[in-house]
């Protein structure tokens, strides 16, 4: 099988525009990943491939757990692995694209932005390539270029000083199929002949041959699964899902579907309702505090109404960050569900980012522009550090546990027992 990690040495260089050419050039036959907790980009990557894609998070799981991951869902030709802001960021955490590509042993190309620069850039690369020595950076491609000869006198420079680095190749500044669009998920959002455009476009320059013989990969195989064992559950989950709850990390839904017996999706956008013999209801993270968001579920009264009486029959809830607000009495002046005894606020400033650790000993990602009128009745303290000072970030009340923390379920087996009620 053939993988490659595409990475470079921050955010906005480019990383998006080549990873949706790839994704699209090669969508039969790729699986993508995203590195780290974001859950963007793996909409966008399933929109442009129909394929799903999967998160590798070393911070939230161990290293044999992402090698798990990877090997289990590296189930196409090629894997194709989209990097997290620049690729030694997130080291401290460790989790960053150094970390996973050394982990999984996978070449890694970068993008490197060549707007108003030539000899610099080889300056930038020689920086990237000996800052760790044990990196696997292997080739890299260049954005934004003016023309063939401004390609060319950086090629011969980076050639010139590096003996194991492959260029593949130039995109060229200005993209004509780029001119009315905005790159994230504005992207995803083109008819297929304009994807097709912006595909040849910009792999127009890009040496393909050369990056499939690069992303050779060997597949090995794990000896052991890397987590605790669980036996299947004779019960129904409802998993709350539609365009303000999609934060739902992919594995998580493959987990929870090897876990319980029945799984039943709910879509509250439509108004379904969640049936009556539901053990356990999980809502995921999302958007629902906005207007836009809001809009979609304010009048689906079917819906909440079936999540309440569910809450009333003491029956567990388990919520996510967008979920946790649903679960509250409001939003500012946007009336939630209720079920919990707590109000939030929107606000300008941003109020967490990043990894936490809970007091309950999970580790996740929390990202969040809302916070608590008050605490009084909240739990669970999440910190940037283990055993620090935090924020509380949870709230109970009988069996229904909401969190601002997103996390992984399969290595945590905890929560089946502390919040599943298993």
């Amino acid at each position: 099988m053939k993988a490659i990690l595409i990475s470079s040495i921050a955010s906005n260089q480019g990383k998006t525009l080549f990873t949706t050419a790839l994704l699209n050039y090669y969508k039969t036959s790729v699986r993508p990943f995203k590195i780290g907790p974001d859950f963007i980009d793996p909409q966008f990557h399933h929109a442009i491939c129909n394929t799903n894609s999967i998160n590798l998070d070393s911070f939230i799981m161990n290293e044999n757990q992402v090698k798990w991951i990877f090997d289990n869902y590296s189930d196409k030709n090629i894997s194709i692995l989209e990097g997290v802001m620049g690729f030694y960021d997130g080291m401290d955490k460790g989790c960053s694209s150094y970390d996973v590509g050394k982990l999984l042993n996978i070449p890694s190309l970068l993008l490197l932005d060549a707007s108003g620069s030539y000899i610099t850039i080889s300056a930038v690369l020689k920086g990237l390539k000996t800052y760790k020595s044990d990196n696997t950076i292997k080739a890299v491609v260049l954005n934004k270029v003016s023309s063939n000869m401004h390609f060319e006198l950086i090629k011969k420079q980076i050639l010139d000083d590096f003996d194991d680095i492959e260029v593949l190749g130039w995109i060229k500044k200005d993209l004509k199929s780029l001119e009315h669009t905005h790159l994230g998920l504005d992207l995803a959002q083109k008819n297929d002949e304009e994807l097709k455009d912006l595909t040849i476009e910009v792999l127009e320059n890009i040496d393909l041959e050369k990056l499939e013989k690069l992303a050779n990969y060997e597949k090995k195989e794990i000896e052991k699964y890397p987590f605790e064992s669980f036996e299947k559950i004779d019960k129904k989950i409802s998993i709350v899902y539609d365009e303000n709850f999609s934060f739902l990390y992919y594995d998580n839904l493959v987990f929870l579907k090897e876990l319980f017996s029945k799984v039943e999706l709910v879509n509250p956008t439509k108004d379904e309702t969640i049936s009556n013999d539901t053990h356990l209801v999980f809502i995921p993270g999302g958007y629902v505090e906005t207007e836009k968001s809001y809009n979609n579920i304010k009048d689906s009264n079917n819906f909440k109404n079936s999540l309440i009486n569910h809450a009333n029959k003491n029956r567990h809830i388990y919520a996510e960050c967008a979920g946790l607000l649903y679960l509250a009495k409001c939003v500012d002046d946007k009336p939630m569900s209720g079920i919990l005894n707590v109000e939030f606020t929107l606000t300008k400033k941003r109020v967490r980012l990043g990894y936490y650790y809970s007091q309950s000993g999970l580790k996740g990602h929390a990202f969040h522009y809302t916070k608590p009128l008050d605490t009084k009745n909240a739990i669970d303290i999440l910190s940037k550090k283990e055993n620090s000072k935090g924020e509380l970030g949870a709230w109970r009340k009988n069996n229904v546990y909401g969190t601002y923390l997103h996390t992984m379920f399969r290595n945590n087996i905890k929560i089946l027992k502390d919040y599943f009620g298993i």
